[in-house]
This record gives C-alpha cells, sequence and structure tokens, in this order.
C-alpha cells in the first residue's frame, strides 16, 4: 500500500476540522445546559472543588488538545504503514467513541440531574481515554501528550462527579 501524500493545504483542512469537531459539539452542548455553571455553584461543594468559571475554560484548551491529538492519529491513518494505518483507525473509532459519551455526560448530569449515571457514562470515558491514551503513545508522542492533561481532567472530574452525588 503506498502512503498518502497530503498537502499544506489538506494538512491545515483537517487540522481545523479535528480541532473544530470537540469545540464545536463542546459548545452545542452548553447551549442545551445553559445554567450549569450556576447550578454548579449551587451544588454544595467538595473539597478542591474549582470556581465555576474555570470549567469553560479548561475545556476549550481540553478541546483544542483533543482536536491536535485526533489529527496526529489521523495523518497516521492517512500517511501511516499498514500496522500503522490499522492502530490509528481503531484509535479515531476509540476517540469518536469517548467523545460521544463526553457530550452525553453534561445533559445527564445537569439537565437530567443523574449524578451516578452520570459517574458510570464518566467512568466508561475515562477507560476509553486510558485506551486511547496507550494506543496514542504508540502512534504519537504528541498525541499522547495532548491528550493526558484530558484523563487528568477527566480523573478530577470523577472526583467531583462523586462528590456531588453523595453531598447533593
Amino acid at each position: 500500500m503506498t502512503k498518502t501524500k497530503l498537502t499544506t493545504f489538506g494538512k491545515i483542512w483537517r487540522c481545523a476540522l479535528c480541532i473544530v469537531a470537540p469545540l464545536g459539539g463542546g459548545l452545542i452542548i452548553s447551549m442545551f445546559s445553559r445554567n450549569a455553571m450556576e447550578q454548579f455553584g449551587a451544588f454544595n461543594q467538595p473539597p478542591l472543588a474549582p470556581p465555576a468559571w474555570l470549567f469553560p475554560v479548561a475545556w476549550t484548551i481540553l478541546y483544542v488538545l483533543m482536536g491536535v491529538a485526533s489529527y496526529l492519529i489521523c495523518l497516521k491513518y492517512l500517511t501511516g504503514k499498514k500496522s500503522e494505518k490499522n492502530s490509528a483507525r481503531t484509535s479515531l473509532i476509540i476517540y469518536a467513541a469517548q467523545l460521544v459519551l463526553n457530550f452525553i455526560w453534561t445533559p445527564v448530569f445537569f439537565n437530567a440531574n443523574q449524578y451516578w449515571l452520570a459517574f458510570v457514562i464518566l467512568a466508561a470515558m475515562w477507560i476509553l481515554e486510558l485506551i486511547l491514551i496507550i494506543k496514542s503513545y504508540k502512534l504519537s508522542r504528541a498525541a499522547f501528550w495532548c491528550l493526558l492533561p484530558y484523563l487528568l481532567w477527566t480523573t478530577f472530574a470523577a472526583y467531583l462527579n462523586i462528590s456531588i452525588a453523595i453531598l447533593n
């Protein structure tokens, strides 16, 4: 199988699309949960709970990093060796699955107030993220480093999710 040659324009276009996908999805979900930050502020807060304003900032940074990571994995799918293509394809499927869970979590937690179900979703998302990070380490160290803060933040989010479920 021959390698695909990408033009500079093709790379920029793909990179932009990979970044816009999680950012756009996050924006759409936040529009359906407009009062989420006010609601978060009204919860009985666990120790270490950050101020509500930090969440949109953190998620914007994380979504950009996730987009860059998915772009780097996509490049391996488009231009890599056959073994890299197969691994990249699997990684992109895992990425998409965890992103869907990411987008589902907000309305389940904030709109439906189903804190324990939200935690189950978060746990499944965390497992997929861990698998993705392990796979990405072999494909692209840069993708690995872009995804690591996401896993750490999700771990912290799990702590917050459980704490809020218990305290409220």
